[in-house]
């Protein structure tokens, strides 16, 4: 039988979460989870990860989430960063640079190009370095949900085991059996097109750039992967012409005849490593929670790959659902904490179907206008991109940086907040700091588990209890930092200002400001000032039971 990781104790005390799923978003999710000290099970009901490519961008602000755990220098190491898109007409080739305007307050402003094999591969061995058995060929059968836990039946090696958790997580998938058990809808429809994916070599095309030939038949897309072939190309089934069965196997020759329609350019497909044909679904769940049941990734959602926005959104559901998770298991949250995951994510899910869906529709139309228009692509898009303020909250979006919860219940504003800046729900802007005479960002100084208060401004202004009653009350839940352009007493100085003016504050003025970071790099509160009787009452409330809990692990 496989070894079990944090099992549910010999004393009867249920685990505290069970994961569903061993795909990019299960993974992620059990990584924050023993960062944060939480008692967890991983299962999967298939044998081995994938070892196809499938989904290939990672966001910018994927890689920001990761970052806290070690994870994102590996995925960067491994991966292609691509700043070109090459746009094919005709007579011409229109290049565009991507992720280069309006993202200077982040790390990584690229979008990663990386299989989600070597991504599974990368998150394993994370786990495994850290004594995390993913569990394999076990499966979830059944599940019982009460008010006090979720009674779990599961199947492996063909025996039956019961497993009692206090929270249960669906990460499985598109036909996630959590899903169906919990009886939670999955709304939407399937498209009509066939698509055609593969890993294989091109000889004839420009590497170091992913590109694209809109034409009035279809769409044709390469875009650079490394491993386990050169390219990914992704198209789809000519309407009427094509006479092939929608079912039919891929062959390299169909896919050459395919490309040698598409385009004019001498392109020669061969050694392909991977070919498949597949439907596309946009779809979505009708509630992430029911009760003890959460639901997360590709089990919440479904959609088209356009703007390499799924993946992505599945991982950042994790980044959202498992510190909320490890502090309600610890007793330091309010159990309210975990209802505020479904208003805080599902907006974003719905908001990346309906992004998907336009930028499908444009991609695969058969109206006669609109096809039209879509070769027109190439040579209008350098003309839209010299509007730089467009430009850069087009890039912010996809990018997944401009995602916020300003409208949740646990992202609260205090009194003479200041006008600039993130608001509380915004993530929390990136810049460069000096901390102990040692370069650093304000997101690695903000990165280790658990919440971290920066104190901004004149360190005059701020009161010696301010630095040592939060930290009292709040061990091993809330950091306190310092953050000043005075390097004689600051833990955070910001030698040019940079930090500070992107949190709102000028630099050289005497104005003070305060800011709760969540663990998921959101701000949670903000006010203006020293007073501070406001983030008292926000902790007080959301962290009721601190003096009790424990620190989390290092991650």
């Amino acid at each position: 039988m496989t070894t079990h990781h944090d099992t549910t104790s010999s004393g009867g005390d249920p685990l505290d979460v069970l994961v569903v799923g061993a795909g990019p978003t299960g993974l992620a999710l059990a990584a924050y989870l023993r960062a944060l000290g939480t008692r967890f099970r991983i299962i999967d009901r298939q044998p081995d990860r994938v070892h196809e490519s499938r989904a290939l961008a990672i966001q910018p602000r994927t890689l920001e989430v990761l970052a806290g755990l070690g994870i994102t220098q590996t995925l960067v190491q491994h991966g292609q960063p691509t700043v070109q898109l090459r746009m094919h007409m005709a007579r011409r080739v229109v290049s565009l640079r991507l992720f280069d305007l309006g993202i200077a307050d982040t790390a990584y402003p690229f979008l990663l190009f990386l299989s989600q094999a070597e991504t599974e591969r990368i998150l394993s061995d994370h786990l495994a370095r850290h004594d995390v058995a993913i569990e394999r060929r076990t499966e979830l059968i059944d599940l019982t949900p009460t008010n006090q836990h979720v009674t779990c039946q599961l199947r492996h090696d063909g025996q039956r085991e019961t497993v009692v958790a206090r929270y249960l997580v669906g990460c499985d998938g598109a036909h996630s059996t959590v899903r169906q058990q919990a009886g939670i809808p999955f709304a939407g429809a399937t498209y009509p097109q066939t698509f055609l994916l593969a890993d294989l070599e091109v000889d004839g095309l420009e590497p170091g750039a992913a590109h694209a030939y809109l034409t009035e038949a279809g769409v044709l897309f390469f875009f650079p992967l490394g491993t386990p072939a050169s390219w990914r190309m992704l198209t789809m089934r000519p309407p009427g012409g094509d006479q092939t069965s929608a079912d039919a196997p891929v062959t390299l020759a169909h896919l050459q005849a395919i490309t040698n329609a598409f385009t004019t350019d001498p392109l020669r497909l061969r050694d392909p490593v991977w070919m498949t044909h597949f439907r596309l679904h946009h779809r979505g769940a009708t509630r992430y929670q029911s009760g003890r049941v959460f639901l997360a990734g590709d089990a919440a959602h479904i959609h088209s790959p356009a703007g390499g926005q799924g993946m992505n959104t599945g991982i950042q559901d994790a980044a959202n659902l498992a510190w909320k998770l490890a502090l309600v298991c610890r007793g330091a949250a309010h159990p309210a904490l975990l209802d505020t995951y479904e208003p805080e994510r599902a907006p974003v899910g719905r908001w990346v179907l309906r992004f998907t869906d336009r930028a499908f529709t444009i991609a695969t139309t058969r109206n006669p206008l609109l096809r039209q228009a879509r070769t027109q692509v190439p040579r209008l898009a350098p003309l839209a991109l010299r509007f730089t303020a467009a430009r850069a909250a087009a890039f912010r979006s996809i990018s997944q940086l401009a995602i916020s919860y300003r409208h949740s219940p646990a992202a609260t504003g205090g009194p003479h907040a200041p006008r600039r800046g993130p608001h509380p729900g915004d993530r929390l802007p990136d810049a460069p700091l000096v901390s102990d005479h040692q370069p650093t960002t304000l997101h690695a100084a903000t990165a280790t588990p658990g919440y971290h208060l920066l104190l901004c401004g004149p360190t005059t202004a701020w009161p010696a209890q301010a630095t040592t009653t939060l930290p009292q009350r709040y061990a091993g839940l809330v950091a306190v930092h310092r953050l000043t352009r005075d390097p004689a007493s600051a833990d955070l100085h910001d030698p040019d200002g940079t930090a500070l003016r992107r949190l709102g504050l000028h630099p050289s003025s005497h104005h003070a400001a305060h800011y709760l970071i969540r663990p998921d790099g959101h701000v949670g509160y903000r006010a203006g000032g020293t007073d501070l009787t406001g983030l008292a009452t926000y902790l007080a409330h959301w962290l009721p039971g601190a003096s009790s809990s424990e620190p989390p692990q290092s991650a």
